[in-house]
């Protein structure tokens, strides 16, 4: 399980489910591997995708993971990969 913690104060109107998905975005994870990742139809992710993206009021993916990446969430567990 990912850390929840700075996805929860920073996102707190978004579910457990697409926090968990805001974070897999932020490290740049494609549809297909969050879908396998937490067992879910592709179908699925894309729809938690649209809730996020409603909740945190950006127009796309990239502004999603602009705004994640601000709150700490996915950069430091990127550079982690590298």
């Amino acid at each position: 399980m990912l850390p929840q913690l700075p996805s929860r104060l920073a996102f707190p109107t978004l579910t457990d489910r697409e926090r968990e998905i805001l974070e897999l975005l932020a490290l740049g994870w494609e549809i297909k591997r969050i879908a396998r990742r937490l067992v879910l139809a592709e179908k699925t992710v894309r729809n938690h995708i649209t809730g996020l993206f409603r909740k945190l009021g950006v127009p796309d993916r990239n502004a999603a993971i602009v705004r994640a990446r601000a709150a700490g969430i996915g950069a430091e567990q990127k550079a982690a990969e590298v």
